[in-house]
């Protein structure tokens, strides 16, 4: 039906109105601040009793602020700033390819003195976002919730609520809840004293009201420090809203300050780590005695058993097992392959179907092809070894390719080192090795060539052929054993 004039101009009215209130809406709604991070992480940590300083302590092999900048990365900031002043050359040192921001607190006269020494750097129109160097567990998604609190004019604020309240600062709320003050708890009277929820430091705030407040800090307190939780009190006077968030686990925002509260916060990331692979389907026998030590990826119906320790980046696919004791780390395991008891696989790749020990050792540089045996107290080293090739008892493959199915019997060597330089050997397809042999580098090796047992090997070995290197046995008449004189 063909609309009448009238029909057609109340209808461009209407479209009209809808334009005008989206453009409208679209002026009205408000702009995201842009986000900086800043990680104070100057904290000397006597408690430690370590030459390490305290943010380098390692926590599932990472150095604890390691932890804390990768966590901030995945918020996506403008800038991330890390305040740093005991062992500071040696703490930027370690972390000195993390793309950061380091700023100097020298001297160090506390967590309010601490951030202004950033605030230098960043912009009024900034959303400051406050981290802790030795906080290792905190989430992106309990800090994306953080983040959505605070504003132009509100601050995010994250607390804890906790049995054992002992060491934290207390947050102080009216009968109504509102947040009124944090005090620490060194400064706090009985009252404030028996209060549970905590201060954990972590708060996010407009930069240009967070400079303001920092310049009014004093340190009329107990510790002659300048509080950066001073500012709590200075919004509410200013009625700038204190918007808290309750942390939805403990372990996320619990700080480190001996080798103790460490190892219980490995123990914290371990059942996460551990908790998370198990539903997403990974066959665990022990929860308690697996350890993941870096990033996992897997397939289906992978199983790990007891006491086996991922490190790094680790790839699993389809149907592996790993045995009892192993430790894999920076590896890639192919489909289907079995690694038995006590193996240690390092910076190598292994192929689908291989049988990996017990008690072999895959050293960076090892590639392993398909169907592949390495067998018990078997090192291999920067060899590349092709499908359904053996190496099944007390070997050493070194600097060396080997082409498909050759057997490295059992006692043999590549001796790939002189004392000055590493040489490399190049064994073809269907060639087997004699038990006790040593094929001493650079050396070739034809197809389908045998190696005598007990051979020492240093020209080129023909192809096809059997090869023979080794004293001719003789039998000495007459000869006796020396005897050693009497005493």
């Amino acid at each position: 039906m063909r609309k009448t004039p009238t029909k057609v101009a109340r209808h461009r009215r209407s479209v009209a109105r809808v334009a005008s209130r989206a453009r409208a809406a679209t002026v009205a709604a408000p702009q995201a601040m842009p986000l900086t991070v800043v990680i104070l992480a100057a904290g000397e940590g006597k408690r430690m009793k370590s030459a390490l300083p305290k943010v380098l302590q390692p926590l599932a092999g990472r150095p604890l602020l390691k932890h804390v900048i990768d966590t901030a990365r995945t918020l996506k900031p403008a800038a991330v700033h890390v305040v740093y002043g005991h062992g500071g050359e040696q703490v930027r040192g370690a972390l000195n390819d993390e793309g950061v921001s380091w700023i100097l607190q020298q001297p160090r006269l506390g967590t309010g003195h601490a951030l202004a020494q950033a605030m230098a750097r960043i912009a009024d129109d900034q959303l400051v976002l406050v981290l802790y160097g030795d906080v290792p567990l905190i989430s992106r998604a309990t800090l994306s919730k953080l983040l959505a609190l605070a504003g132009s004019r509100s601050l995010g604020l994250l607390t804890m609520r906790t049995d054992h309240p002992g060491g934290y600062g207390r947050v102080v709320r009216a009968s109504g809840g509102r947040v009124l003050r944090i005090v620490e708890e060194k400064d706090a009277n009985e009252r404030e004293l028996e209060l549970t929820e905590c201060n954990t430091g972590v708060l996010a705030a407009p930069a240009a009201l967070l400079r303001r407040w920092l310049a009014r800090l004093g340190n009329a307190n107990s510790q002659r420090e300048y509080y950066l939780t001073d500012v709590i009190a200075m919004a509410v006077k200013d009625k700038i809203a204190v918007r808290p968030l309750i942390a939805p686990t403990l372990a996320e925002v619990l700080g480190v300050n001996d080798k103790a509260q460490l190892a219980h916060l490995e123990t914290a990331w371990r059942e996460q780590a551990v908790d998370a692979l198990m539903l997403a389907g990974v066959t665990v026998a022990d929860p308690a005695r697996l350890d993941v030590r870096g990033t996992v990826t897997h397939g289906r119906d992978v199983f790990l058993d007891v006491n086996v320790v991922l490190e790094g980046r680790v790839a699993l696919s389809d149907g592996v097992r790993v045995g009892p004791g192993c430790l894999i780390r920076d590896s890639e395991i192919g489909a289907g392959t079995e690694v038995f008891a006590h193996c240690v696989i390092d910076e190598a790749a292994v192929g689908p179907g291989c049988l990996i020990g017990p008690f072999a050792r895959l050293r960076p540089g090892a590639r392993l092809g398909r169907g592949v045996h390495i067998g018990n107290f078997v090192e291999v080293k920067n060899a590349r070894l092709g499908d359904e090739s053996k190496a099944n008892h007390l070997a050493y493959v070194g600097d060396c390719e080997l082409g498909k199915r050759v057997n490295i019997g059992a006692g043999t060597i590549i001796a790939n080192y002189d004392g000055a330089t590493k040489h490399r050997t190049v064994i073809r397809d269907d060639v087997h090795t004699g038990s006790n042999s040593v094929l001493v580098a650079p050396i070739s090796v034809g197809a389908g060539a045998t190696i005598a047992a007990g051979s020492t090997v240093t020209r080129e070995v023909p192809a096809g052929k059997l090869t023979v290197a080794r004293a001719r046995q003789q039998v000495i008449e007459g000869w006796r054993r020396p005897v050693k004189p009497h005493k």
